[in-house]
């Protein structure tokens, strides 16, 4: 038989953490739980999880507390955010520690369910397995590695499963420039309920991780329309 999808669930209301767990299990998820932040920690810290679902509010240590924790020991880790907090500040925050996406309370069982396989389908390994080579960037969708190559040297960067995946599109259509909205159907899907300021998020951090080898230049934004990488982007870009 195939292996369980595992999920680990920190939620401190026992409704909502009962009521996640039974449905899980019965779409024929292997489920734990954990009731507060600490315990939340130690066993997202295990490891072994397919993904993580992390409230917010939790006592002890807080969600966007667990997130940074994690993602710092394992960068590609899913993580979806529960919270009842839906302002900007809040989201962003969550976005820029790591997690994947949020869904905010209330929400409903079908929209919840859908987030969770839209991120576990980002973890599965690219179905094109040809290596793509820009500038002095290789992507190698087989091994999932990119590597800058230059003067005889390599230089391995970084990325999480949602930023290998965008940076991957964005290599295999350079030039063209993609909107917000065609970013979140073609790296995303377009059955996912995701807002257009979640790509400004992950962009942010595929230029971060690029910028450690001094290549976060290459995606460049252009006012008004969305993104684009390019071989002839400069240094200077924004």
């Amino acid at each position: 038989m195939p292996r369980k999808t595992r999920l680990l669930i920190v939620e401190d209301e026992v409704a909502i953490r009962t009521g996640l767990t039974d449905l899980f299990v019965f779409h024929g998820y292997e489920v734990e739980a954990a009731a507060d932040g600490r315990e939340g920690l130690r066993k997202a810290l295990g490891g072994g999880y397919d993904l993580l679902l992390l409230d917010v509010m939790l006592p002890g240590v807080d969600g966007f507390e667990i997130c940074n924790r994690v993602r710092a020991a394992d960068p590609e880790q899913p993580i979806v955010m529960l919270t009842a907090k839906t302002s900007d500040e809040d989201i962003v925050r969550g976005l820029t520690l790591g997690a994947d996406d949020y869904v905010a309370k209330p929400f409903s069982t079908h929209e919840l369910m859908a987030r969770i396989r839209a991120v576990l389908r980002r973890r599965a390994p690219e179905s094109l397995d040809a290596v793509v080579v820009l500038a002095d960037l290789r992507l190698d969708p087989a091994t999932r590695r990119v590597t800058r190559c230059s003067a005889g040297t390599q230089q391995e960067v970084r990325l999480g499963p949602t930023e290998f995946k965008l940076l991957h599109f964005l290599m295999t259509h350079p030039e063209r420039v993609h909107s917000r909205s065609q970013l979140l159907d073609r790296v995303w899907g377009d059955h996912v309920f995701i807002e257009e300021r979640t790509v400004d998020v992950h962009v942010k951090r595929l230029r971060d991780a690029l910028s450690t080898v001094q290549c976060a230049h290459l995606v460049e934004t252009v006012r008004g329309a969305g993104y684009r990488i390019s071989e002839q982007a400069h240094a200077t870009s924004a």
